[in-house]
C-alpha cells in the first residue's frame, strides 16, 4: 500500500500530477492498465494534449486504488457507480474507468492476459490492448465525443498486428458498429483498405446478407442507448421505442 501525502509543491503541471498517479498504483501493486490519449499516443505517434489522464481497472478494485488516491490527498469522486471514479488536482483529472455506462464492455482478467509494456512519464505501465481500445472506442457516438478518428488510426498504424479474431469476438453481438467503423476506415483510408483481413469483411459482409433477408422485428426498438444516452433518450421516452442491447 502506498504510505504519506502528496506534497503539493512537488505538483507544478499536469504530468507531475499523472506521474503521482503512476507511482502510487506501481507501488500498490494491483492491476491496471493506461489508456486513453497516452495509449493511442504510443501506438499511433499521434501526440495530443489532454487534462485527463485515463486508468483502466477491474471493478473489484476500483474502491482500493480510490482510498489510496485519497490518503495521496487526491481529491476523489465515485462520478458513475457503474464506470467511473475520478481523482483531481486543480484542473487536472485522473479517470479511473472500471467499466462502460451502458455495461456493453466489461473490465476482467481477459484485458490483462497480454501484456503490452510501455514507459509512460518514466514509469514503466502496461497498456490497454489495441483491440480493447477500438472495442471500448466503438461506442462512443456522441454529439459531443465521437472516437471514430481514434479507431481509423488504430486500424492504421496497428492493423497489421491487430488480433481481429480477438476484436470480432468482443464486439460479437455488436458485429454491425465493427462493421460500420471497418467502413468508415476504407472510406477515410482507400489506399490501405488491404488492412482489414478478408477473411472478415466476407464473413460481415455474409452476416449483412442474411439481416437483409431476416423477419423484421414487430416491436420498435432501439439500440441507440448504447451509443449515447442523452440523444437517443428522446426514442423511449417519447416516440415508443424499447431500449435493447
Amino acid at each position: 500500500m502506498y504510505e504519506g501525502k502528496m506534497a503539493e509543491e512537488n505538483i507544478n503541471c499536469p504530468e507531475d500530477f499523472y506521474t503521482q498517479a503512476l507511482k502510487i498504483l506501481n507501488k500498490s501493486g494491483l492491476p491496471f492498465l493506461v489508456g486513453g490519449s497516452y495509449a493511442v499516443m504510443d501506438y499511433t505517434g499521434i501526440k495530443r494534449e489532454t487534462n485527463d489522464f485515463d486508468i483502466f481497472c477491474k471493478p473489484g478494485d476500483y474502491l482500493q486504488i480510490l482510498d489510496l488516491f485519497k490518503h495521496a490527498e487526491f481529491k476523489t469522486e465515485i462520478s458513475d457507480p457503474r464506470w467511473l471514479a475520478k481523482a483531481f488536482f486543480n484542473k487536472s483529472v485522473v479517470d479511473l474507468i472500471f467499466g462502460t455506462a451502458q455495461g456493453v464492455v466489461p473490465i476482467d482478467d481477459t484485458w490483462f492476459e497480454t501484456p503490452y509494456p510501455a514507459e509512460i512519464l518514466g514509469q514503466k505501465v502496461r497498456l490497454v490492448p489495441p483491440e480493447e481500445i477500438i472495442w471500448s472506442k466503438a461506442y462512443r457516438q456522441d454529439r459531443y465525443r465521437y472516437d471514430g478518428p481514434d479507431i481509423n488510426h488504430m486500424f492504421l498504424k496497428k492493423g497489421d498486428s491487430l488480433d481481429w479474431k480477438r476484436l470480432l469476438t468482443r464486439m460479437e453481438a455488436h458485429w454491425e458498429i465493427l462493421f460500420a467503423h471497418i467502413l468508415n476506415f476504407r472510406f477515410v483510408y482507400p489506399s490501405e483498405k488491404h488492412i482489414v483481413p478478408g477473411w472478415l469483411m466476407a464473413e460481415l459482409i455474409r452476416r449483412l446478407t442474411y439481416q437483409l433477408s431476416s423477419p423484421i422485428p414487430k416491436e420498435k426498438i432501439t439500440r441507440g442507448l448504447l451509443l449515447a444516452i442523452d440523444p437517443y433518450k428522446i426514442d423511449v421516452e417519447e416516440w415508443g421505442y424499447k431500449s435493447i442491447t
